[in-house]
């Protein structure tokens, strides 16, 4: 990789991160210009996607499959929505599945002993089913809510390479977490 002459020296580190993580097949964008790693997306759907489906067991009376996540961003709450579909079976109580989709966001933290962008405070923001009264409504969201703990809570959705957080002899630590409307963009600053 050629870098410019005429780069600010803060720059440079930054143009070789870039570099190195291009060099290193890691996945994130580095944007020299705003000190920032991009996840994209797609990179995040990609790292959620192993988790589904997934059978739970939910008060030992309750199996729960889960499946088909469709992830989306919300920039004006800072957080990542994931829509998925329920399946819940207790033939004690139902003649049938219930069938639901349930709408669970999280924010994001960073780990700094694994290096690692992590999926925070998840929970159940909409429960929807046709199959269930409104009634119903509480003890689904309880479920859901206990799904999204269990799948999504400290969920790691990107690792940091060595190389990517240090660089010249310098150090740097992964700061604010923001997410826009395609990626999530994780602020980078020396330590």
């Amino acid at each position: 990789m050629k870098l410019a002459k005429n780069l600010p020296s803060r720059h440079w580190a930054a143009a070789l991160a870039f570099g190195l993580c291009s060099a290193t097949g890691a996945h994130a964008a580095y944007n020299v210009w705003t000190n920032e790693y991009s996840v994209s997306k797609k990179e995040l759907e990609t790292a959620i996607a192993p988790q589904f489906p997934r059978k739970l067991r939910y008060m030992e009376i309750f199996e729960v499959t889960l499946s088909n996540p469709r992830l989306g961003m919300d920039p004006d709450k800072n957080r990542l929505t994931t829509v998925v579909d329920a399946q819940i079976a207790n033939p004690l109580l139902f003649a049938k599945p219930v069938n639901a989709a349930l709408t669970m966001s999280s924010g994001f933290k960073y780990d700094p002993a694994t290096r690692s962008l992590r999926l925070d405070a998840p929970k159940v923001e909409n429960v929807d089913s046709q199959d269930l009264p409104p009634q119903y409504g509480q003890q689904l969201s309880a479920l859901g809510n206990a799904a999204a703990d269990k799948l999504l809570r400290d969920y790691a959705v990107y690792t940091f390479t060595p190389e990517q957080l240090q660089m010249n002899g310098k150090r740097f630590e992964p700061g604010k977490i923001t997410v826009e409307k395609d990626a999530v963009k994780v602020e980078i600053k020396e330590q």
